[in-house]
């Protein structure tokens, strides 16, 4: 079942424009959105949430209009952006209560809950927590209200490597009891680790939006010399450049039909190499 689904979204803010931005997240599943600084992520996301106004296109969530049903669908969703300030010196139960009004599905079981797995102290301020403690604060009040699907504005932004893999291990878990999860980012490495399907948008359109291993399998790594490199150079998906020489992406059809050795891919690679090649 879809949770969310974007139809034909633009965006136009002088050069740059959101383009005919469609992909639909599914019930339980993780969508990754990925794409580099400025790709259109955070415009995409302020936009199906009317933060910003969308110029055309459609978004819908549970199956009802956005627009038409503003309220009712904010009640079943929690958006947190990495980037997310709290008043520094406010204690954490003081913004609770202010933010615990505002839902009338709030649940005080599931907030308690919460605060002991995330090991939140609700006696500290938001000045005395890291960035890891701050982002996992945000989850908890989103998810204690019941929000059905999960927003995130690059979450894992700023968080040391321990932290991070933290944060996808809660992905896990919640999406395990069917919490759906749409987590823009720019550090593809993590997707390998929890993501069901990619969305890649470049340069405000969609490239791909498909499972995860569907849009590897497309893909062979290979480890090549220069001279192999120039002589393969037309069945090559970008190029990079390793202690041990080239590396770069061919299709598995082209790997078996010229016999290079090949190996399998992760979506980091991929990437990586796409936007060497600089298109994809």
């Amino acid at each position: 079942m879809s949770v969310l689904s974007i139809k034909d979204l633009c965006k136009s803010y002088g050069e740059f424009q959101l383009q005919d931005v469609s992909f639909e997240v599914q019930r339980g599943e993780i969508m990754g959105f990925i794409g580099r600084n400025g790709a259109g992520k955070t415009t995409t996301l302020k936009a199906l949430l009317n933060l910003v106004h969308p110029d055309s296109g459609e978004v819908r969530f549970f199956g009802m209009d956005f627009r038409e049903n503003e309220l009712g669908i904010k009640n079943r969703i929690g958006f947190v952006s990495g980037g997310a300030d709290f008043y520094p010196r406010k204690k954490l139960r003081s913004i609770s209560a202010v933010t615990k009004s505002f839902y009338p599905t709030w649940n005080e079981a599931e907030y308690r809950r919460l605060l002991a797995l995330f090991a939140l102290d609700e006696g500290k301020t938001p000045a005395q927590l890291s960035a890891g403690m701050k982002l996992k604060y945000s989850l908890a009040l989103a998810l204690s209200h019941g929000a059905e699907l999960l927003i995130l504005d690059e979450p894992t932004s700023g968080l040391d490597p321990v932290s991070r893999d933290e944060l996808l291990e809660i992905f896990l878990r919640l999406a395990r009891e069917g919490v759906s999860i749409l987590f823009s980012t720019h550090i593809t490495s993590d997707l390998d680790k929890c993501a069901d399907r990619i969305t890649y948008i470049r340069e405000g359109r969609i490239v791909c939006s498909e499972d995860t291993d569907s849009f590897k399998s497309r893909y062979r790594l290979v480890q090549l010399t220069e001279a192999e490199a120039k002589e393969l150079q037309p069945y090559l998906i970008g190029q990079g450049i390793t202690r041990g020489g080239i590396t770069a992406l061919m299709t598995p059809s082209d790997t078996e039909r010229l016999g290079i050795p090949s190996q399998s891919t992760d979506i980091d690679t991929v990437i990586t190499h796409w936007e060497k090649e600089g298109k994809a």
